[in-house]
């Protein structure tokens, strides 16, 4: 488990999807917890990351991968991948993080498919792995296979990623739907990993980028949570700031609720901005200087009282 604290000033637009917000972020405070569990399974081939950048920038560096191959090549993949892309992000000399990320990723792949081929392993050994580096309020996302990132943002989920998988795929072409490709047989197949051929598709891994906001949260996951979690029990913990280790409180829901495959998840929470925490404060106050109802309850009622008394004599001796 790794817990990390960033701070970082900064003013500028944010741009996601097709909105834009023009706010000034004085002091972009953020926390990172990370937490990995076996949970449905004997073994645990997922492997996670939250670690300081290092290098020629300045930031953080998370990702999942959830490993495929069988027993202990799985994990080895995982692993693998991981160690690769922290190495190769730390020696890169671009200043690109997307392309930083993407040369990451195929020597990553090339590494796990040298390992496979050495190893002569019957089943296809690969690992999903997304990741995240975020510099400032900037967040760069990398991703292949089916491990997936959510954002986290004014009390709504968005599943920022999209899968590498037939019912990933089946699911943005609208053929079928979230709650199907649960159920669904082909539900574990990939279209894509790293490690299970030579050369990486030119198109992967998949780019997004977006610009944190003061109290947004940013997941990266495995898909052990899939079968068993719902939208409402992200935005539960998420949204929820007295919870401390959100990460660790999710995978504990998961296997909870019963799920059959590892969990993994890392989670990075933006603070409130310095205005929302003083309106806050503000508020607040003016409800501690506001008079209570209790003690302005009994002068009125002694009042109300007298009214009724003098009335009622009036009325009989009249």
């Amino acid at each position: 488990m790794n817990a990390d604290t960033v701070e970082s000033t900064s003013s500028d637009s944010y741009q996601f999807g097709m909105v834009t917000l023009n706010a000034p972020v004085d002091e972009l405070k953020m926390d990172i917890a990370s937490y990995t569990d076996p949970a449905g399974r004997d073994s645990n081939e997922d492997a996670i990351l939250a670690t300081e950048l290092t290098g020629i920038r300045s930031g953080h560096l998370l990702a999942v991968a959830d490993g495929m191959g069988g027993y202990e090549h799985g994990e080895v993949a995982s692993r693998l991948a991981i160690d690769v892309l922290q190495s190769a992000l730390a020696e890169s000399s671009s200043q690109d993080v997307a392309v930083a990320l993407k040369q990451a990723y195929r020597q990553a792949n090339q590494q796990i498919f040298e390992f496979g081929a050495k190893e002569g392993n019957a089943q296809p050994l690969g690992t999903t792995l997304v990741s995240a580096v975020v510099v400032g309020h900037y967040a760069t996302i990398a991703n292949i296979g089916d491990s997936r990132a959510y954002l986290f943002r004014a009390n709504q989920l968005t599943q920022i990623t999209q899968d590498h998988s037939v019912v990933g795929e089946q699911v943005a072409k609208g053929e079928i739907t979230e709650d199907q490709a649960r159920t669904s047989r082909q539900r574990n197949l990939l279209t894509a990993s790293l490690g299970l051929s030579e050369i990486l598709d030119r198109r992967l891994p998949s780019i997004y980028e977006i610009a944190l906001l003061p109290e947004d949260s940013l997941l990266l996951c495995s898909d052990g949570f899939y079968d068993v979690l719902e939208t409402q029990d992200y935005l539960g913990l998420l949204g929820d700031r007295s919870q401390g280790d959100v990460a660790r409180q999710l995978t504990d829901l998961a296997k909870t609720r019963g799920t059959t495959d590892n969990v993994s998840a890392v989670v990075l929470r933006v603070s409130p901005s310095v205005a929302a925490v003083q309106r806050v404060q503000l508020h607040t106050e003016l409800a501690e200087a506001r008079p209570k109802t209790s003690a302005l309850w009994l002068p009125i009622a002694a009042i109300i009282l007298l009214i009724a008394i003098i009335a009622v004599g009036a009325w009989f001796y009249l």
